[in-house]
């Protein structure tokens, strides 16, 4: 066997692979062997098929795959004794592959295209990105606790319609003879038709423009009792809107019946101590999105500070050729720079582990694992219930879908280990705003 790296550019190489019969035939001829010793065929005893006849029979097919298998083994080896980094996985050369004849050939030779990592070079010490955290103003708090009288609250009948209720009548529409029975959220309709909605008392008739008021062609659907494809084309005359009745949403009142009802009988006894726990809360959601914001920005930072070029035409191919039929060429050329950006971190992430020596410790990954099932648990109010179990229920979970669990869970505390590293590297500038500035940030 003869097998040669034929480096076309920095990211992209050729592996050749050569067998000739004395590589493979004597694996061949003892696969047949013991075919021959399994074998059932009528005529012959169990074990005493002659080996010709199994070689006339099944000679062919049996070559094919330990040729295949010695291919497979070969190229994983000496891509590992070779230590290549390569991206993906190695492509054959199928139109080669195709010509190959096995009913005479004897001598073979494989090609497979491989994608590598360019070397790059990353600085963590001139980095710098903004740590954001988010000031809770009075607003803020003000606008949490009306969201949740309002969850909580009673529907009730209202004389005369306002933003925020909920119209219920007689659609009508006569070019399509239309005539259904809807509801229409005021809140749900386009900002500029709103005012035709306002002020409306039980009996009225609203005519309007339903393709202005509705944005959203579902919906739209949804209200004339239509799909998309039976009003596609479809000219909708302006609809008739007879209102029946209008509902609002009364708050719920504070009152320590309400505050029991959220957090347990006698947790929280006054209004103060109600919006203290909304500004704690607010506090820890604002945290979560600030932290995620801040490592969104350092892999944004990292990637594009990180000269590194990948074999793009290689990648392509093998993401064609690994979801066939399921994207096509058009869909790649769409996606391919978010692909190519998470690979490159992926690759950044690695190559700071490897220099810094990171690593993950089986104990770590049990507790982490442990801390997402407590987790689960408190979600579900088994909480402090569970405990006891904590390590059976762990062993369980990392022991399941054939160790991919526990793979996972080990890539999540690394990855955290090395965002910690890189984090302590780069400089962190520190920057409070309100919700509305952090909001803006975050759509840049």
């Amino acid at each position: 066997m003869d097998i040669t790296l034929d480096r076309q550019k920095s990211n992209e190489g050729l592996i050749k692979i050569k067998l000739k019969e004395d590589d493979y035939q004597p694996q061949v001829s003892q696969k047949i062997k013991e075919y021959s010793k399994k074998a059932q065929i009528k005529g012959f005893r169990p074990g005493k098929v002659p080996f010709g006849l199994i070689k006339k029979m099944y000679g062919k097919s049996i070559m094919v795959d330990e040729i295949n298998r010695m291919l497979s083994s070969s190229l994983s080896n000496y891509i590992q004794e070779n230590d290549l980094k390569i991206l993906g996985d190695p492509l054959p050369n199928l139109e080669k592959s195709q010509t190959i004849d096995w009913d005479h050939q004897k001598d073979f030779e494989f090609e497979y295209n491989i994608g590598l990592v360019d070397d790059f070079q990353y600085d963590l010490d001139k980095r710098k990105v903004t740590e954001y955290s988010i000031k809770i103003e009075p607003k803020a708090i003000e606008e949490e606790v009306e969201t949740i009288r309002k969850n909580y609250g009673e529907r009730v009948d209202a004389e005369v319609s306002e933003a925020y209720d909920i119209i219920h009548g007689d659609l009508v529409e006569s070019s399509l003879d239309i005539e259904n029975a809807i509801a229409i959220p005021v809140s749900q309709v386009e900002k500029k038709e709103q005012k035709k909605f306002l002020g409306k008392k039980v009996g009225d008739t609203i005519s309007f423009d339903i393709s202005k008021a509705i944005a959203d062609d579902e919906y739209r659907g949804r209200l004339l009792g239509k799909t998309e494809e039976e009003l596609e084309g479809a000219k909708i005359s302006e609809v008739e809107f007879k209102i029946n009745e209008i509902k609002r949403i009364e708050p719920a009142e504070l009152n320590q019946t309400f505050y029991d009802k959220l957090f347990g009988e006698g947790t929280v006894k006054s209004e103060a101590e109600f919006k203290e726990k909304i500004e704690t809360y607010l506090q820890n959601t604002f945290n979560q999105d600030t932290e995620s914001f801040l490592d969104h920005s350092i892999r944004k930072e990292l990637v594009g500070a990180t000269k590194m070029e990948l074999p793009e035409a290689f990648l392509k191919r093998w993401l064609l050729a690994t979801n066939e039929g399921k994207v096509n060429e058009e869909d790649i050329d769409q996606e391919f720079q978010g692909y190519a950006d998470e690979m490159k971190w992926n690759l950044i992430l690695n190559r700071v582990a490897e220099d810094h020596e990171v690593k993950v410790e089986n104990d770590e990954v049990v507790e982490r694992a442990k801390q997402m099932i407590a987790a689960q648990f408190a979600q579900s109010g088994l909480g402090d219930q569970m405990n006891e179990q904590l390590d059976a229920f762990a062993d369980n979970y990392l022991k399941g879908n054939e160790g991919q669990n526990y793979l996972q869970v080990f890539n999540q505390v690394r990855n955290q280990k090395i965002l910690k590293l890189i984090k302590e590297k780069i400089k962190i500038v520190k920057k409070e705003v309100n919700l509305e500035q952090f909001k803006k940030e975050v759509d840049k």
